[in-house]
């Protein structure tokens, strides 16, 4: 380092010497070593805007928490509709095969009627349409059960060939369903959708306030230490700096004016706050509308299985009574296959109500922020998705 000082016009006294006036001073210093020491040390006292962000970041850890237990709770759902579609679809396919050979054997009987001339060639032509069609039919549900294994084994990651599924749970299992009120008051105290939104307010609102009037003040307490010197020699002879420097106190900063870019960010903030309020009260109604919705599917679930449950025992009495009037000759073969068709679909469509009905109770659990691997266990009867030993 380097120093060079010029003084003029300076005034000097010293016991015995008097005072002089008009005195100069010159010192120099060239290409010297200098050393130069500083620390210093700020703790806040005062400051809205740091308070502000301090707030939003809590806010914004327990969001990230609310949006893991929306995920985990979407995951589980997802495995439960995977799990039921596999479910359905070896269900399909086992009456499919049932009512294939029903209709094979049907054909057989139809070809041996024509050959003794007990039945017209129709009943033959009837049959064989009808059993190209099943056979058709069977090979897309084959196709369809390989879809719906192959998706619950990417969800599971389990092999799709090592998967087991139970049948249509019974709607008689489940337990009786609280009142309305109490499932809307557990979806807006704990639906993660909503808890969401919820605080996606709150972090909103702390966003406003980092530019609120005054958020901007702060108060410090500092603390600073230094120390300079430089030592040499120059035209002058040998010189030396030295200078020392310390300080504790209370800084306040109050900012005056900022171009209008506070006011003006802080009007934008308060737009975006009225957006999340306006999203908040949206989320909320749909909440509502879809508890409401599940828990009168549920309520309507009993009498809706009843009524399956009739028109299934209606079309086995059917076929029945088809397959003793065929053997009579009062009832045709296309007669028969009709009535074979009709309680095979009757059969499916009362399992798919009772999967239909045992996920809506899942949606209205996952609704209510209380979908859990307990609930993913009762719902599924013999036990959770499970790999075949």
């Amino acid at each position: 380092m380097g120093s060079q000082t010029s003084t003029a016009g300076a005034s000097f006294s010293a016991p015995g010497m008097g005072t002089s006036s008009d005195v100069g001073f010159n010192t120099s210093v060239d290409n010297s070593l200098g050393a130069r020491a500083s620390i210093g040390a700020r703790m806040p006292l005062y400051s809205p805007e740091r308070t502000a962000q301090g707030r939003k970041l809590a806010l914004s850890a327990d969001l990230a928490g609310v949006q893991w237990q929306a995920a985990e709770q979407a995951l589980m759902l997802q495995t439960a509709e995977r799990y039921f579609a596999v479910a359905l679809a070896d269900d399909a396919l086992r009456l499919l095969r049932r009512q294939q050979v029903a209709v094979n054997k049907a054909l057989v009987e139809a070809q041996d009627r024509f050959q003794l001339g007990d039945a017209p060639v129709t009943d033959t032509h009837e049959a064989a349409a009808r059993a190209r069609a099943i056979d058709a039919q069977v090979l897309a549900a084959e196709v369809d059960l390989q879809i719906a294994q192959r998706a619950l084994a990417d969800t599971t990651g389990w092999p799709a060939d090592a998967l087991q599924v139970a049948p249509a749970p019974a709607l008689s299992a489940a337990p009786a369903l609280p009142d309305l009120q109490e499932w809307l008051g557990q979806a807006d105290a704990h639906n993660p959708g909503l808890r969401q939104q919820t605080l996606a307010v709150e972090v909103a609102r702390q966003d406003v306030a980092q530019y609120d009037r005054g958020a901007g003040t702060t108060v410090d307490l500092v603390a600073q230490a230094s120390r300079e010197h430089l030592s040499g020699a120059g035209r002058y002879g040998h010189g030396s700096n030295t200078a020392q420097q310390h300080l504790v106190g209370v800084q306040i900063t109050v900012p005056l004016y900022t171009g209008g870019q506070r006011s003006a960010r802080q009007q934008e903030l308060l737009h975006l706050q009225a957006k999340a309020e306006a999203e908040l009260d949206r989320t909320r109604q749909q909440v509502a509308q879809q508890t409401r919705a599940a828990w009168l599917r549920l309520q309507a679930g009993q009498a809706r299985t009843g009524a399956q449950d009739a028109a299934l025992r209606a079309s086995q009495a059917r076929l029945d009574a088809t397959q003793l009037g065929r053997q009579v000759g009062d009832r045709t073969t296309l007669d028969l296959l009709n009535a074979e068709n009709d309680a095979a679909s009757a059969e499916l469509a009362l399992a798919q109500l009772r999967t239909s009905l045992t996920l809506e109770r899942l949606r209205l659990l996952a609704l209510a922020g209380q979908l859990d691997e307990r609930a993913l266990h009762t719902a599924t009867v013999a036990g959770p998705i499970s790999a075949a030993k």
